[in-house]
């Protein structure tokens, strides 16, 4: 087991990366207010580790309520949420239970958006179960429910107490959505890291072929870029922004052709391409390092282009955007592999020819 902190003060937490951890409650007992948690997951991750985690709990005398969602990112809503509320009031559960997410993004953004609003804030604990989970989204306290104008537009900065990253998880994870969790690894060597993604370039296929030590290394490498940029940045006033990388972009995908129909990092990773052939058109990314982004998203199976939605639909859906400021949109953009920034430098025009030239 590798341990990670995320440094916020009183308020920081552990990150706990390896094999077999879902099988071992001490680290959640360590951290429990009282001997009882709400166990939140999916109708797709439940059947496969729910009463593992349950039974463990139950053995040290912690008691559990379950609370058991429909999967899918077109369930991330308001009466997907209140199914969660519904749970917790019908098991009485107090201010002091502990709200565990078990599952994938949507899971954890819902749970912990539900912890952060339940009286006024409950306890939380991630066990992320994809890839993308445990590189991204357990980490870090954004928590969000969508919204049919804009993707994750309704949400709280709330931090978990702790994560547990079981990496034999990823075992069962379907390959279309491991190749989505990539999309989130890659990131992170463009926006700051220029020495793992040179690493991601020569291990990709490993990754890709689930080799458990190397997957390890990569989870465990984002996850250390993800802490050391929320430990100095944590409600997104600056530095954070970068993690944004293809996001706006990716966004309009998925809130344009509706929640569900893209992956998540499968337009995270066409909005990348978007932002880079952006950056190369302002003159701040070369050629060459265009190139190698392109292909190293293709080499892991990952969409280079988007869909046809029209430049003027990606504009309306991107005006959305939380980095909007002043009615400016504010993108993060590429200085090279490894060196990012956000900027409203970009005309509109220019933002749609790089749309058009990345759609198929």
């Amino acid at each position: 087991m590798h341990t990670l902190d995320v440094a916020l003060g009183e308020r920081s937490y552990p990150i706990h990366i390896g094999r077999g951890l879902l099988d071992d409650p001490a680290p959640i007992l360590a951290r429990l207010k009282t001997p009882r948690v709400a166990l939140v997951t999916n109708d797709r991750v439940g059947p496969l580790y729910l009463e593992r985690v349950q039974h463990g709990l139950e053995r040290a005398g912690v008691r559990c309520t379950a609370v058991v969602l429909p999967d899918g990112e077109a369930h991330k809503d308001w009466p997907t949420l209140n199914l969660v509320f519904d749970a917790l009031l019908g098991a009485r559960c107090e201010r002091s239970t502990t709200l565990i997410a078990l599952g994938g993004g949507v899971v954890g953004d819902m749970a912990g958006f539900a912890a952060a609003t339940y009286q006024r804030g409950m306890p939380f604990m991630q066990m992320p179960t994809t890839l993308l989970s445990q590189v991204d989204s357990s980490v870090g306290g954004k928590t969000a429910i969508n919204h049919p104008l804009g993707k994750n537009m309704i949400g709280a900065f709330y931090q978990p107490r702790l994560v547990i990253a079981d990496t034999a998880t990823l075992d069962t994870l379907p390959d279309r959505e491991l190749k989505a969790g990539v999309a989130e690894v890659i990131k992170y060597g463009l926006i700051r890291d220029a020495a793992f993604f040179a690493w991601l370039e020569d291990n990709l296929e490993r990754i890709l072929a689930r080799d458990p030590d190397v997957l390890a290394q990569a989870i465990e490498r984002s996850c250390r870029n993800k802490a050391e940029v929320v430990a100095a940045d944590e409600t997104e006033r600056g530095e954070r922004a970068l993690l944004n990388l293809g996001h706006t972009f990716g966004h309009a995908i998925e809130t344009g052709l509706g929640y569900g129909e893209w992956l998540h990092g499968e337009a995270v990773a066409a909005g990348t391409v978007m932002a880079a052939r952006l950056s190369r058109d302002l003159g701040w990314l070369g050629e060459g390092d265009l190139d190698r982004l392109v292909a190293l998203f293709e080499r892991a199976g990952l969409p280079v282009q988007g869909p046809k939605l029209g430049a003027e639909r990606y504009l309306e859906l991107m005006a959305h955007d939380k980095k909007v400021e002043d009615g400016r949109l504010r993108l993060v953009l590429l200085d090279g592999i490894g060196a990012s920034r956000v900027s409203d430098a970009a005309a509109p025009e220019r933002i749609a020819a790089a749309i058009e030239a990345c759609c198929a």
